[in-house]
Parts: C-alpha cells; sequence; structure tokens
C-alpha cells in the first residue's frame, strides 16, 4: 500500500476518489428516499453532449458538461411540475435528446479523441491538479448546502405532500437537488465515466437502507461503502491493471450484495 500512494497521480486519484465517494454517498441518501435514481442516470447520461460540446468549441470540457448538466437538471423539474407527463417518461427523453445531441457533435468534429473515452468510462489515474482543485471546491459547495437544508431535504425525501403542507418550499428544495446531482456528477465523470456515475449515486444509499432502518444509520453506511468502494476498486484497478471506474463500481455492488446477507 506504501508503494501504491508514494506515486503523485496515486495521491491525487485516492483523494479525488474519497472526496467523489463522500459527495455521492450523502446525495445517495436523498436519491434513494426520494426515489429518483432514474434521475440521477438521466443527468449523468447528459453529461456527454455537454463533453462532446466542449471538444467540438475547442472549450475545457468540464465547464461545458457543468453547465449542459444543471440545464438538463432544471429542465427535468421544470417539466416535471408542469408538464402532463411522468417523471420518468421526461428523464428518457432527455436520456435519449442528450445522447444523441453528444453523438452528433462528435460526428460533427470529424476527428477520434481518446480523451472523449475518458469521460465515457472515467480515467481517475490522470485526475490533475486543477481536477482536485474542482473536486474540493464542489465538495465544499455541496456539503455546505446539504449541511444547512439537512432537514428539510430529509423531510422533503420522507413526505413531500406533508413537508409542503408544513410551509416547507419543495419546489426550491427539488431545484436545489437536482443542481446538487449535476454538480457531483460532473465531477465524478473523471473517476467512474458517465456510463457508471448514477452507479454511486444510488448503491451506497441502497446499501445503507439494507443495513439501518434510520436515517442516521444510513448516511453512515452510505459513507463507508463510498470510502471503501473509491479506495478498495483503486487498489485492485492499480494492482491488476484493471479500468479504475469498473473496479469501484463493482465494489460497492459487492458491498450492496453483502449488506442483503443481514436480513
Amino acid at each position: 500500500m506504501s508503494e501504491i500512494i508514494s506515486y503523485g497521480f496515486m495521491q491525487r486519484a485516492i483523494f479525488a476518489g474519497v472526496m467523489v465517494g463522500i459527495l455521492c454517498s450523502v446525495l445517495s441518501l436523498f436519491v434513494v428516499l426520494k426515489r429518483l435514481s432514474f434521475v440521477g442516470a438521466g443527468i449523468s447520461h447528459s453529461a456527454f453532449g455537454g463533453v462532446a460540446l466542449g471538444f467540438l468549441l475547442g472549450i475545457e470540457p468540464t465547464w461545458t458538461a457543468t453547465f449542459f448538466c444543471i440545464l438538463i437538471a432544471l429542465l427535468i423539474g421544470l417539466i416535471k411540475k408542469r408538464g402532463k407527463i411522468q417523471e420518468d417518461t421526461v428523464i428518457g427523453i432527455f436520456f435519449a435528446a442528450t445522447m444523441a445531441f453528444g453523438i452528433l457533435l462528435v460526428g460533427l468534429s470529424k476527428r477520434y479523441n481518446m480523451d472523449l473515452f475518458g469521460y465515457l468510462f472515467g480515467n481517475i489515474l490522470a485526475i490533475s491538479s486543477s481536477d482536485v482543485k474542482m473536486v474540493v471546491a464542489v465538495s465544499v459547495i455541496v456539503l455546505t448546502i446539504v449541511g444547512l437544508f439537512f432537514k428539510e431535504f430529509l423531510f422533503y425525501s420522507f413526505d413531500e405532500e406533508m413537508a409542503k403542507v408544513s410551509g416547507i418550499p419543495t419546489g426550491f428544495l427539488n431545484y436545489l437537488l437536482l443542481t446538487l446531482l449535476a454538480l457531483v456528477i460532473v465531477v465524478s465523470i473523471k473517476v467512474v465515466g458517465i456510463v457508471l456515475v448514477s452507479a454511486l449515486l444510488v448503491i451506497p444509499g441502497a446499501t445503507g437502507r439494507q443495513i439501518s432502518s434510520n436515517y442516521r444509520g444510513m448516511l453512515a453506511c452510505a459513507l463507508l461503502v463510498g470510502f471503501f468502494a473509491t479506495t478498495g476498486g483503486l487498489t485492485i484497478s492499480y494492482l491488476f491493471n484493471l479500468p479504475s471506474g469498473s473496479t469501484i463500481v463493482l465494489t460497492a455492488t459487492l458491498l450492496f450484495f453483502l449488506s442483503l446477507l443481514k436480513r
């Protein structure tokens, strides 16, 4: 283990991975309670359109992906509120449309770019110092907001109608939670990739739900899953020369199946 952390790229990878694991685990509490797993998948896949737009325009893909993800997240919330169709239908439409948009932009660029596949499937070992700074900045923003509105988010996630009757601004909380999901998804892309990032927003919370019947225990278990999945997955990736995104998600999945033995 000492050999692994002696390299600068591994230090950055482990730090970014742990921070992303914490962020995803915290939000997975609300994703599981509010049944937003498909929302996470829809927003994460919409990032492909933003990344492809960045490559086409010659702009840092992280910034275009951030704008794109937040826009899609807010549109999902808006159409859900004002439209006459179910939320899963709205997400399905954006899921397909944004992926198609991304593929179209890749075709327009008329060049093959390996970096694009790093965003699709993750490349945590290539995380730079600027990527680490962005992860830290987003972590501070997201964890501060969650800390300030934790009780409101929890009440809203358990019973939206009762929360609304009690005077809690559920509409504001919905848009805020979607925005936080978009931010976390963007910084998680380099760790596990667009294809797999939604798993980290579901598995820790689902594992915590299996083990604990109260939100404190559920959150604690989710955080432990996020930590051990990222550190364990990275170690396996390094030792056996395997894709880090897949090993992280599969480690989290293994922990989920182990939690099933409790019942």
